[in-house]
């Protein structure tokens, strides 16, 4: 019995089943065959109609991409010149800055994407606004410090007097010297103002292999004139030995500002004690004096520039300790400076070598 629905088309039974192309009353034609051992079905499709049916799939398939494709160019576009057009007002907005403009970039209207960019040049507009006013109370001070010894220089120069005889009196004598001590007191700031300000530069590689205790000692040595002459007893202790990667003329400035604060801050008959020990795996220097001591709120101020918590009587600069805790930092150490902690009067400055 034959079941067909392919009514006036004789189809032959294939030779296997599975797909098969044939031609049927001169046309093409897809055909499926399977069977058993009762019946035998074949299904069968004019190929114009499966090419109809794929092109229909393949229109329909790619009418919505090339449809979404344009209108894409369009969203992106269109946010890209919006993003953009921000960062446009942006760049018009920081070229127009002045140098000297302190306040922060406003971040209204910046895209999300790029305030954390914005956000970092506002923290480095901040650093460059602290920078800028510390300078500016840097040329105030040392302008400051300059005047009063230049202006002691000139009233010495005018009350400089050699009587009608010409030969000169006591009064050009005082007069000469205490106009050299200005000269040597003008000399000696502007030379730590220049030690300072080439200190501020970048930091050269250290490839110097520096002897700490010798350096200590021809430290001490230099400062046993002054200490005598003050009647202070100044003795060295080393203990250990010790060597660091730096720079020689920097540490030897560095441990002979320390020891020249301590012996001149420490009056007639007092006693400093310079030692290098060894304390917790690092070595220490420590300069221990029997002075006045630091007054109460000086600890958080000793090393600002021209700061002085020393009395009124004592010369100096206020940049010694200034100069040395730079060194300090451009060499790899820790600095420390403050009251003797046996709670008798006096101070005590430490360096922490590096372990």
């Amino acid at each position: 019995v034959v079941h067909t629905t392919l009514r006036g088309l004789n189809i032959a039974r294939p030779r296997k089943p599975g797909f098969e192309n044939v031609v049927i009353a001169g046309e093409p034609w897809r055909v499926y065959s399977t069977d058993n051992d009762t019946w035998t079905v074949l299904v069968a499709q004019r190929d114009k109609v499966r090419q109809e049916f794929a092109r229909s799939a393949a229109v329909g398939a790619a009418a919505p991409i090339l449809i979404v494709i344009p209108l894409s160019w369009l969203v992106v576009g269109w946010a890209l010149n919006r993003m953009l057009g921000r960062l446009d007002t942006l760049a018009r907005d920081i070229a127009n800055r002045s140098a000297v403009a302190a306040a922060a970039i406003p971040l209204t209207g910046i895209p999300v994407e790029v305030a954390p960019l914005v956000e970092s040049m506002n923290g480095l507009i901040e650093r460059l606004r602290a920078a800028v006013e510390a300078q500016k109370r840097f040329l105030s001070d040392a302008a400051h410090e300059l005047r009063t010894p230049l202006a002691a220089m000139q009233i010495q120069v005018d009350n400089l007097k050699i009587n009608s005889s010409g030969s000169v009196g006591a009064e050009f004598e005082a007069g000469k010297a205490a106009l050299a001590q200005g000269v040597r007191r003008a000399s000696a700031l502007v030379g730590q103002l220049l030690r300072l300000a080439r200190l501020d530069e970048p930091v050269a590689p250290l490839s110097e292999t520096v002897e700490v205790g010798p350096l200590l000692l021809d430290c001490v040595g230099d400062h046993v004139v002054l200490a005598e002459h003050k009647g202070i007893d100044l003795g060295a202790r080393m203990e250990t030995s010790a060597t660091l990667h730096g720079s020689v003329e920097e540490l030897r400035v560095l441990f002979a500002n320390l020891i020249d604060n301590a012996v001149r801050y420490t009056p007639s008959g007092g006693q400093v004690d310079v030692s290098l020990t060894l304390r917790d795996g690092r070595s220490v220097v420590e300069v221990l004096d029997t002075g006045t001591g630091l007054p109460p709120g000086a600890i958080s101020r000793i090393f600002d520039r021209f700061y002085r918590a020393s009395p009124p009587d004592v010369e100096g600069t206020g940049l010694g300790l200034a100069i040395a805790r730079r060194i300090a930092e451009r060499n790899g150490l820790v600095l420390t400076v403050e009251n003797r902690p046996d709670g008798a009067a006096g101070v005590l400055a430490r360096v922490t070598l590096p372990a």
